[in-house]
């Protein structure tokens, strides 16, 4: 059975709902990391990096390419990238103060 969009788009949302995720994507902006590096960078458990990593390679938002006994982690920097421009261009225009568009706030 073929999945709707909205199916789809739950699953990727889904996805990038989760803050941990969302800070790995950031900290792997600037340059690619590997799992220690990133965990330290996030001052989080080393197993919690590892286990988001591998929800963000199964939508492909992240690749690992192993190096020797390590793996570097990489965004896929066409859509990460396009992801964070199209809510840093929304944020600009349509959240003015800073939360606004926060269901808690």
């Amino acid at each position: 059975m073929k999945r709707g969009l909205s199916d789809i788009c739950y699953g990727f949302f889904s996805t990038l709902a989760n803050p941990t995720r969302l800070a790995i994507l950031e900290t792997l902006r600037p340059h690619p990391m590997n799992v220690t590096n990133i965990a330290e960078a996030l001052n989080q458990e080393q197993s919690m990096v590892s286990h988001n990593l591998r929800t963000l390679e199964k939508c492909n938002l992240v690749s690992g390419e192993r190096r020797g006994k390590e793996k570097i982690y990489s965004i896929n920097p066409e859509t990460v990238e396009g992801i964070f421009k199209v809510v840093e261009n929304h944020a600009a225009k349509h959240c003015p103060s800073q939360g606004a568009c926060s269901e808690s706030k």
